[in-house]
């Protein structure tokens, strides 16, 4: 199943700017940090793919994660996990945590396109 409904969970606008040129297929909501975040999942519940940074104020990206593995509506979203934390300990917290993939700045276009299209072909063979 193709997202039609992505959430951008990042504190730096330049993120959100270039996931706006790069994402152009998509409808994109945009959060600066998780509580922000959850705010977003509420105002939308037709997302259906979650873009999140780790490192953010109030609320970071592994709290975020854990507040949307533990509601039982919310448990299956998919989430890409999108951070400079590029050390193997990050990445496997991260997947611990509940995400999805994980995407280690910097990265290219093709990488996020294609994370998204094996996420599609794993929810169509569902």
């Amino acid at each position: 199943m193709q997202p039609r409904k992505v959430l951008v969970v990042d504190d730096s606008k330049l993120m959100h700017k270039m996931y706006e040129v790069m994402l152009r297929q998509y409808a994109l909501v945009y959060a600066s940090d998780g509580r922000q975040a959850l705010d977003r999942l509420q105002e939308h519940p037709d997302i259906d793919l979650v873009l999140l940074d780790v490192n953010m104020p109030n609320m970071n990206g592994l709290e975020f994660l854990a507040q949307i593995r533990a509601d039982g509506a919310r448990a299956d979203l998919p989430v890409i996990i999108i951070s400079t934390e590029g050390r193997d300990e990050d990445t496997v917290r991260g997947m611990e945590a509940g995400a999805t993939a994980y995407i280690k700045k910097p990265f290219h276009t093709e990488e996020i396109l294609g994370m998204i299209a094996r996420l599609e072909t794993k929810g169509s063979a569902a």
